[in-house]
This record gives C-alpha cells, structure tokens and sequence, in this order.
C-alpha cells in the first residue's frame, strides 16, 4: 500500500502515556482530570473515528489504561536490558511493535486541544508528498513555530532501525526522524491545539479555555 492509498481505517492509533510525569509531581499524567475525564480520553478521541485500533503506551496502571484502549503497550525491553520509562521514543518503539497495520499514528496523552481532524490532516499532508514524488517514512506536526515530533504518522516498518537507535542509547526524536526520510505537516492554522500540559497551572488554564470555567 501506498501513502496516497491510505485508508484512515487501516492506521493504528497510539497514545503516548508512558512517562513519569516528573514535572507534576511524579503523577501518572494521563490520568489526571480534565474537563471531567482521565486526560487520556481526549487523545483518545482524537484517534478513535480515523483508525483500525486505539493503543496505550502506558508503564503504570495498565489496568485502568485497558478500560480506555483496545490494548495497552507497556515499554518493551531492550537486547541490552533497559526497559520502562526511556522517553517517548522508546513508547513510538513499542507502539510500533504492537502495530499490525503497516502505518502507526502518535500523539501525547498531554494535549488535550488536539484538533478532531488531525488524523485525516495528517494523512493528507503525507499522501500530498508522495503525490509531489517524495519518499516518505515519517510525517510529524509542525504549527508554523513549533515541531511536534511526537504527533507523528510512522512506518511500520522502522521499528527495526529504532530498535538498533535505542539500544545505541539514542533517544532524541528528531534525531531518528532526520535519518529518514520526513515531512513536516503544516497545522499552523491551529497552534494553540498542540499546548501539552506539564503543569498542574498549566492544566487548568487550558482547561478554562476549553471549557470557558473560571481558572
């Protein structure tokens, strides 16, 4: 299958949710309230309508994670034995792994703003390259300042070469991308749809501006 060929229902969806959460306090992010719900289910949402399969890249509390997803992914161990908490792009690895369509969609458990069209908008901009008769293995968001490497589609298939990253000790996302071959794509007309909360300050200001409520 091509990427203009892609049929929204043959992506999996991946939601990043396996971090330690050490600038709230060490807490388990995804699952903090927001606008009255685990922040976990906006990301969700996001993806359900556009994919084959939503997954949770989760390394705690999985069982309140599998009540969210169709499955969780907890951080795969490495060759050299490190496991568990190694940043998101040991959770784009694991996601990859869990995979079974050939294309896997990413985004953070921490932005719930993530516009409802995001997926097809990302398929769209990967398809538009090809179309202009690029190669391209990774497309990520960028809102016209900002990259966001971890709202991203991405071959299957990589999962091999990142594999091999890892166990390098390599965990820059970028970094990765620009052996690749990547696109950016645009969301600019959209960039407060990408603020990640990393603050409990931070969330319930983006949370009033969601909901309209009084911080």
């Amino acid at each position: 299958m091509t990427v203009a060929e892609i049929a929204l229902h043959a992506l999996t969806g991946v939601v990043l949710a396996g971090g330690q959460g050490r600038r709230m306090g060490g807490i388990d992010k995804g699952l903090v309230d927001f606008a009255g719900a685990p922040l976990v289910t906006h990301a969700v949402g996001c993806l359900r309508p556009h994919v084959s399969e939503v997954l949770i890249n989760a390394n705690r509390h999985l069982e309140r994670y599998a009540q969210l997803s169709d499955r969780v992914v907890s951080d795969r161990m490495l060759e050299n034995g490190q496991e568990s908490y190694q940043g998101p792009l040991m959770g784009i690895y694991s996601g990859l792994c869990a995979a079974t369509t050939e294309w896997v969609v990413f985004v953070p458990c921490d932005s719930p703003a993530l516009p409802k069209g995001l997926v097809p908008r990302m398929v769209a901009g990967l398809a538009q390259k090809v179309t202009d008769g690029e190669k391209v293995d990774i497309a990520y968001a960028f809102d016209g300042e900002r990259m966001h490497p971890v709202v991203a589609i991405i071959r299957r298939e990589l999962r091999h070469d990142l594999r091999r990253a890892l166990e390098q000790g390599d965990r820059k996302i970028l970094r990765w991308y620009e052996q690749h071959a990547w696109c950016q794509v645009d969301m600019s007309d959209c960039p407060a749809a990408f603020a990640n909360l990393n603050t409990e300050e931070e969330r319930l200001a983006l949370e009033a501006a969601v909901t309209g409520a009084q911080p």
